[in-house]
Order: structure tokens, then C-alpha cells, then sequence
């Protein structure tokens, strides 16, 4: 409810400098500059404080799988920057996988009395066997948790490149971004469209470090665990994730997204494509694989209802990330086509996720019938390539509309309103 109410207020303060865009120098202005250093803001501090955000956003809150250990670093840099690319055009996506992983690392703690960083370390490949086979299914658990609880959970955490309170400052880094913007809004001080799009990677990168909070940042190698000395069932050794039985239809709906992108056959291929967005492997096998896929997250046991709870929720959260660009509808553009281009793009990524989840909604309880099939994949086909687009123009939109700025976007915010004698 809070957020809504400040959209409104973001899209109410924007238009009061409502007016033509090719009149922008006779726009008027809420404030005035004196140019010194304690009311103004010049151009590169606003775009160097968004470039700053938007990078503690992508890169630096990004928690890998632990990676393959043959793999060097410069096979390491390319695996993190299409990563931070995917955060970049789809954020909801990797907010997706933290819920997963989130509620795969909590549902591990339950059921075997370990903390969540021990949750977490599995689902990221962390545990592995003393034959190199990651520790990354529900049916290898049970024969390697025994060894897994004698690890001290500040072991697993030592192995982290960042700790608890290295996240809070980053959490709280976000939350200023955010906190600055509200106090802009409160004092009628236009926002430009840059700082908007960062606002939405901050909202979304405080929902990611939280999810990620107690999972360790940036690991290169794993833990070695043995196996208990129990009975093992010889066919148990080739141990696969979940196949068709518990892979519901919206898993499917995933899997197919990642196929649309990158073709795969599991016969001529030597590897387990890093694109499945859903974290749902169907032919990843853990005994022939020395590390987990990039998205990869435990397949836990959970209900339809809830795991289609999990999948609105994480469209809820990609219209909110839309939504926010929609706060820049009254803004003052360069011109007419660039406002157009802005306003279209910004409803186009509010509303395909919530129409997303409506047919997937459709198809979970409504008969299965092909109609309902094709509707939907061509509705999602469909959003694979205007979505992409409208993310690129919001992005270049972001950046070419500095070029003309009202005067009172340079006012600073005045904190004394806030805290006394400052």
C-alpha cells in the first residue's frame, strides 16, 4: 500500500512540471539554484550516484552457484557478466531465483535441523562428494547430512567473500537511494528519468540481498563431505533431480521459457544450459556433473497452490518494477516520441507479468485443452521479444533524456527540513 501511495505522489509532484516537451525552457521550475554546495547537484553527480546504485544493484549483489573448479577466471568474469546482464533487462528473474533458492535453503533447514547457510551451500553446490559430484538432490541429502551437521556453520561462512554485516551496509545503501527519492518527492523536487529506473533496480536489489541474506557471496570451491555408512540401493547411485512426476505445469512454463532462448538436446550436448530461468533441471544428473547450472536450486516438495503462490508472487514483483517507471508518466521528455516510447514500454513491463501469471492461472485450473495451450505460448512468445525491447528503450530513454533538464532537478534536497540544526 506504501509503495502505491508513493507512485501517486511521484506521479503527481511529475506533473506539475506537466507541459510540451519541446517547452522545456519555459517549463516551470519548483526551486531555484544558487550553485553552491550545499542547495545544488551538478549533472555528473546525478548520473554517478545512479551508476553507482545501479552496480551494487547488478554485480556486486549477485550470489553465484559455486562454479565448476576447472573453469578460469576469465570463464569466471563472462559467467557473472551475463548474469548482471540478466539482472539488468529482467530483475523479476533473478528475483525468482532467490525466492526459489530462499525457500529451498529454509525448507533443508527444517527438515534436517541445520541453519539456512548450510540450505543455502547446498543448493548452490557448495557440498560436494569425495569423487567431485556436487551434494544437489533431495535423494543424496539423507546419505550425506550426517557429515554436512558436523560443519561448523562459520566454516561455510568463512568461505564467503562477504559477511552479514558487509550486506546490511549494502542493503542499507539501497534503502538511501530510496530514502533520497522519497525526500525529493515530500519537497516537490523533480526526479529525472535515469534516477526513476534506478529506483526500480534499488526496490527489487533490497528484495534480492534479503532473500540472499545467509547465503555465502562469491565462493570458488567447495566443501568435500563423505557418505554415511548405510545400505545404499545400487540403482540410487544414479541419482537424477525430480523428472515428470513432481514437475508441475508452471515448472513447464519455465522450462519452456528457457528453451525459446536456447535450443538443447541433452544427446549432443556435453553440459546443462545455464538459462533455466525456473531452476527446474530436467536432465541435469549430479553423479556426471562436477558443479551445479547457474540458476540451479533443489527441487523441494511443495504443493500446486503454493508454488503457484511462489510464481504470482514473483510477477507481482516484476509489475512493481514496472510500476515504478510508470511514476515518470507525467514527466517532462525532450519530445513527444520519447514520452510515448517511455509510457509504452513502462505499462508494457507493469503488465506482462500480471498477465503472465492470469493464463498461467488459466491453465493450472481450467481444463487442458490445446486452445488454452497456444494462447498462452503465443501470449508469452510474444512477450520474449517486445519485452527485451521495451527494457533496452526505458534503459537508452534513461540516459538521452539528460540532455534536457528543468532547472529545479539540480535543487538538492534540503535535509534540514528533516533533521535539525544540520
Amino acid at each position: 500500500m506504501l509503495f502505491w501511495v508513493f507512485v501517486f505522489l511521484l506521479t503527481r509532484q511529475s506533473s506539475l512540471t506537466r507541459g510540451h516537451p519541446n517547452l522545456l525552457v519555459r517549463a516551470p521550475t519548483e526551486g531555484s539554484c544558487d550553485c553552491t554546495i550545499n542547495s545544488c547537484r551538478t549533472l555528473f553527480d546525478i548520473i554517478w550516484g545512479c551508476l553507482v546504485t545501479i552496480f551494487a544493484c547488478t554485480w556486486v549483489a549477485l550470489h553465484q552457484n559455486v562454479p565448476d573448479p576447472d573453469l578460469g577466471w576469465f570463464s569466471l568474469l563472462l559467467r557473472k557478466l551475463r548474469m548482471m546482464l540478466m539482472t539488468i533487462i529482467a530483475p523479476e528473474v533473478i528475483v525468482g531465483f532467490a525466492a526459489r533458492q530462499f525457500l529451498s535453503a529454509r525448507w533443508i533447514s527444517k527438515e534436517f535441523k541445520v541453519s539456512k547457510t548450510h540450505g543455502f551451500f547446498c543448493n548452490m553446490g557448495g557440498f560436494v562428494s569425495e569423487k567431485g559430484h556436487p551434494v544437489s538432490s533431495i535423494k543424496q541429502l539423507p546419505d550425506y547430512m550426517p557429515a554436512i551437521q558436523k560443519i561448523k556453520k562459520a566454516d561455510i561462512e568463512d568461505k564467503s567473500k562477504g559477511d552479514t554485516l558487509s550486506k546490511g551496509v549494502a542493503i542499507a545503501q539501497g534503502l538511501w537511494f530510496v530514502t533520497q527519492c522519497l525526500a525529493r518527492v515530500s519537497q516537490h523536487l523533480p526526479l529525472t528519468e535515469l534516477e526513476v529506473a534506478t529506483l526500480a533496480f534499488a526496490v527489487l536489489s533490497v528484495i534480492i540481498r534479503l532473500l540472499w541474506l545467509h547465503k555465502p557471496l562469491d565462493v570458488q570451491q567447495p566443501i568435500v563431505v563423505a557418505r554415511s555408512e548405510v545400505d545404499i540401493d545400487p540403482l540410487q547411485e544414479e541419482d537424477t533431480t525430480p523428472l515428470s512426476d513432481s514437475v508441475t505445469l508452471i515448472d513447464k512454463i519455465f522450462s519452456g521459457i528457457s528453451s525459446i532462448y536456447q535450443e538443447y538436446s541433452p544427446l549432443s550436448s556435453t553440459s546443462v544450459p545455464s538459462f533455466y530461468i525456473s531452476g527446474i533441471y530436467q536432465e541435469y544428473s549430479p553423479l556426471s556433473s562436477t558443479s551445479v547450472p547457474n540458476f540451479y536450486s533443489i527441487e523441494i516438495d511443495a504443493k500446486d497452490t503454493y508454488r503457484f503462490l511462489a510464481f504470482a508472487g514473483v510477477c507481482g514483483i516484476g509489475s512493481t518494477f514496472g510500476s515504478i517507471h510508470c511514476a515518470a508518466w507525467n514527466a517532462l521528455f525532450p519530445s513527444m516520441a520519447e514520452m510515448w516510447i517511455w509510457r509504452i514500454s513502462s505499462v508494457f513491463i507493469a503488465a506482462y507479468p500480471a498477465l503472465t501469471m492470469l493464463f498461467a492461472a488459466i491453465n493450472v485450473w481450467a481444463p487442458y485443452n490445446n486452445i488454452t495451450v497456444a494462447v498462452l505460448w503465443s501470449f508469452m512468445v510474444a512477450g520474449f521479444v517486445v519485452y527485451p525491447l521495451c527494457r533496452l528503450f526505458l534503459i537508452i530513454l534513461s540516459f538521452t533524456t539528460l540532455r534536457a533538464l528543468p532547472p529545479s532537478v539540480f535543487v538538492d534536497v534540503n535535509w534540514s527540513n528533516y533533521i535539525p540544526h544540520l
